[in-house]
């Protein structure tokens, strides 16, 4: 039997699709829809824009199955746990729908007619993995759901109260990924920051790292960390700690006190800017989140988040305007009109690139680690990324070298900045 998946979403959900294809690995993997016996879609639903791509893949498996219909169309995540209801309805031609609580019944799914399984009993397993991601590097999940209610977030009501997975279980977990080829673990959670507490009744991430640095791992990197719960003994941790990644993801969506206490962000500007501070210090690189356009938010106050990126120059900056979503902030009086945000989020975006060029340019005739991790055909260069930029959203190095082996760290001698990006060539081999 020949499987097609797509996972939508962010690399959490791409979790959870290995797990799934683990407990399908009987099944012939292909890379396109019209020639699978069965389709899974693995939605996300965090915004309009990602239920909206959920709702066009799911279209388009139905618009293959009308050739053939033996085909089997399956819908699972975040999407099935939070609007089951309207699927049911709106998608007919949808053979099963599995909720984020009940990936363990992927198979029954397969080989049932009109399932559905959405359980509210939420369950977090050790279960093996079939990986998507190249060999050298894997997301590890060490926790689901989340308690901050962010006024703007929908993860609560779709994934439910934090939950850390056991720890002896993420060890085990680590250690197979780390015995099948995996070099660099990067840590996911929809806060990191609070593993632990529910289940041992103190925050425990700094542990977990210690444990899985005693794997024969390059790196340990760590993703969606809560700037409020980024203690000095984590810092101290990440910098003494040669196999910790000198990198925080910090998302912190605004800076201004009025913006913040209206997100229900528990940090002062005060406090994020002491942290950031910290942080710079340390030689830890930050990447952060940053929204534009949310309630109330006045020109005085988007000037002052302007002016942030400027003043801080952080490694990394991700944007996003404002959407309006079935949770609290969607009750907030004084909208910003939808051109606004977006026009906002575009300014944003415009002085992070200024940041970017400034110390892409600053890196040339530097010399730089880089793991490699594949060719552009269109380059026809290496490429690779060095400690400060985690795979798939951050930005990469070009280079030229007479071999490379995937996962494999190399020197690299900068000599050009393009856009994001650095270009550079391999200075011993």
């Amino acid at each position: 039997m020949k499987l097609n998946v797509v996972s939508l979403g962010c690399d959490k959900n791409r979790v959870d699709t290995e797990k799934m294809l683990y407990r399908l690995h009987g099944m012939e993997i292909v890379g396109d829809m019209a020639s699978a016996d069965v389709i899974i879609i693995n939605t996300c639903a965090f915004i309009l824009p990602a239920r909206e791509e959920a709702v066009d893949t799911v279209l388009q498996a139905i618009e293959c199955k009308k050739s053939d219909p033996h085909k089997k169309i399956i819908v699972t995540g975040c999407l099935v746990s939070g609007y089951i209801d309207e699927l049911k309805k709106e998608l007919p031609e949808v053979d099963a729908f599995v909720g984020i609580n009940d990936y363990d019944k992927i198979t029954e799914a397969i080989q049932g007619e009109n399932a559905v399984f959405v359980s509210s009993k939420a369950k977090i397993e050790p279960v093996k993995r079939t990986l998507t991601t190249p060999p050298h590097y894997a997301f590890l999940k060490i926790a689901d759901g989340c308690d901050n209610n962010c006024t703007y977030c929908m993860i609560p009501k779709l994934r439910g109260r934090y939950r850390s997975a056991p720890m002896e279980n993420l060890l085990t977990e680590a250690t197979d990924l780390v015995d099948n080829g995996v070099k660099e673990l990067v840590l996911v959670a929809q806060d990191v920051t609070s593993y632990g507490i529910d289940l041992y009744g103190e925050y425990r991430l700094v542990e977990l790292i210690k444990e899985l640095t005693k794997l024969d791992v390059y790196k340990v990197r760590l993703m969606y960390c809560y700037p409020e719960l980024v203690t000095d003994e984590l810092i101290e941790e990440m910098v003494s700690n040669d196999k910790v990644a000198k990198y925080i993801d910090l998302p912190l969506q605004h800076i201004d006190d009025d913006i913040l206490k209206k997100m229900n962000r528990r940090s002062s500007e005060k406090e994020i800017r002491l942290l950031l501070s910290k942080l710079k210090e340390a030689g830890i690189a930050v990447r952060t989140t940053l929204m534009a356009g949310f309630p109330t938010e006045t020109e005085e106050q988007f000037f002052k988040l302007l002016s942030f990126i400027g003043e801080t120059k952080l490694r990394h900056v991700g944007v996003f305007a404002y959407s309006d979503e079935d949770t609290p902030s969607s009750k907030i009086k004084g909208k910003v009109p939808k051109y606004v945000r977006h026009k906002r989020a575009k300014m944003l975006l415009d002085a992070q690139k200024k940041v970017v060029k400034e110390y892409n340019e600053s890196m040339i005739g530097k010399t730089v680690k880089v793991m490699y991790e594949d060719i552009d055909y269109d380059k026809m260069l290496f490429r690779g990324r060095t400690e400060d930029c985690a795979p798939e959203v951050d930005t990469y190095v070009y280079y030229k070298a007479d071999f490379a082996d995937v996962g494999h760290i190399y020197n690299v001698k900068i000599v050009k900045a393009k856009g994001y990006d650095l270009i550079g060539e391999v200075a011993d081999e």
